[in-house]
């Protein structure tokens, strides 16, 4: 590969992502993503598989470690080569912008649309359950959702990332409440419900991984944050600190509240805890506390999800269009619209599918641990082709912390895997996709500062 393929990052362009946001606002995009939905409903699968309540309880302490380590990992490449396009710059800077476009394919059509299409319909199911709309309810809350995410983000980064931060504020205060009512109505007593006695250490870490998931996208926001290359890396530690610690309060406070028998028979565990707390006002209190988190993490999405789209039109001519940057609103205005677009198409197909949130979940997996697997081997590669690179900071403990990363990355690969079977082929379809548009596409001569 010829060192004019490696986009160069001196300095943000005069039209582009400057440095406008305070800790509090990447910490509020990388929290708010994580605790999504998953912490309501993948401690049961967990639990499932678990075998024990000490072991149910250390997976999810390793959970936060390995997501740390990873964090780590990031830091050191978001800190050396700040960039709207996170995972998308990092790739095309070590294997060149063709592989880099194919991730940023799969993130534009598949991943992160995906992921903002199911956590759209995630709000739209509860907040029916809140104000029904009729049989359609769930899809009209969906695309209400991302249309009014769009144009919020679309008006100016300040009012996006405004809106994040309000909205785990409450995130995290549900989850607080959640996680005292656990600790303070009676405790089930021992044996009232016998835990499974199968234990799988690879599955219970595939559920917890899962919900730990959405860390890597704080990265998409280095070249935003105000003194980024320094400070990134203790937004990201923190953040997942956080979460590690909320997560080990309310899985303990489930523990405390229903058993490990209690908590593997049941697909609603939270609401189960919520229940025996305030009767059948807990209903209420969760949906709306899944509703509020859904739309959290959809609109931490949709932030970090148009700057790959932005700077994939900053690499490629023919796509140009989308890497515009406008400086009124600090904003990639046209990937957000694309973006939006995109799940909107996404969200009237899943309106008359059957089970499309669990399809969905299935086919992005793999793609998903492929390229962060590859993110993780890029790390390798920059730090023996470019060495002379200014590093604010590097993981510690190199290169044992890094190679944990990769094969955890790498057993997550394989799992998804063998766990999604026929599902992960379409995940590979709409990659081809993406190396046929490549016949088409040809990297511009003028190396990407995005």
């Amino acid at each position: 590969m010829n060192r004019t393929d490696i986009p160069a990052l001196d300095a943000p362009p005069a039209e582009g992502p400057h440095p406008t946001l305070g800790a509090r606002h990447v910490a509020a995009i990388v929290v708010g993503i994580v605790i999504g939905a998953g912490i309501f409903r993948t401690p049961s699968l967990v639990a499932g598989v678990a075998g024990s309540e000490e072991a149910f309880l250390v997976a999810w302490l390793a959970g936060g470690i390995l997501s740390i380590i990873g964090a780590l990992c990031y830091a050191e490449l978001a800190a050396a080569f700040p960039s709207a396009g996170g995972d998308y710059h990092f790739l095309s800077r070590a294997f060149g912008r063709r592989l880099g476009f194919l991730y940023a394919w799969a993130r534009l059509s598949v991943i992160q649309t995906g992921s903002l299409t199911l956590l759209a319909f995630l709000f739209g199911d509860y907040a029916s359950e809140l104000l029904p709309l009729g049989p359609q309810g769930p899809a009209i809350y969906a695309a209400a959702a991302v249309i009014a995410l769009t144009a919020i983000n679309w008006i100016h980064v300040r009012q996006g990332t405004g809106s994040q931060l309000w909205l785990t504020v409450v995130e995290v205060l549900g989850l607080l409440t959640l996680i005292a009512a656990g600790f303070l109505i009676a405790p089930t007593p021992s044996g009232a419900a016998a835990p499974p006695a199968e234990s799988s250490v690879g599955l219970m870490m595939v559920f917890v991984l899962l919900t730990y998931g959405g860390w890597s996208e704080g990265a998409y926001m280095s070249a935003e944050l105000r003194g980024g290359r320094r400070r990134i890396a203790t937004v990201l530690v923190a953040s997942l600190g956080l979460v590690t610690l909320l997560y080990l309060l309310v899985n303990f406070a489930y523990i405390r509240a229903l058993g490990l028998g209690g908590i593997a028979g049941t697909d609603v565990v939270a609401a189960d805890l919520a229940e025996r707390a305030a009767g059948s006002g807990g209903a209420v209190l969760i949906s709306f506390l899944v509703a509020v988190s859904a739309l959290t993490s959809a609109n931490g999405t949709s932030i970090t999800g148009a700057r790959t789209t932005y700077a994939l039109g900053s690499s490629f001519a023919q796509l140009g269009w989308l890497g515009r940057w406008s400086p009124g609103g600090h904003t990639p205005r046209n990937a957000l619209l694309v973006q939006g677009a995109i799940a909107l198409l996404l969200i009237g197909a899943g309106a008359f599918a059957r089970d499309g949130f669990r399809m969905a979940v299935e086919y992005t997996a793999p793609v998903f641990w492929l390229f962060l697997l590859l993110v993780g081997i890029s790390l390798f590669v920059l730090r023996r082709r470019e060495p002379e690179a200014e590093r604010p900071f590097r993981v510690p403990l190199y290169p044992v912390l890094p190679i944990i990363f990769c094969l955890t990355s790498a057993y997550l690969l394989y799992s998804s895997i063998a766990y999604t079977g026929t599902s992960a082929l379409v995940g590979v379809a709409v990659l081809a996709v993406g190396a046929l548009l490549l016949l088409f596409l040809r990297p511009s001569d003028q190396e990407t500062r995005s």
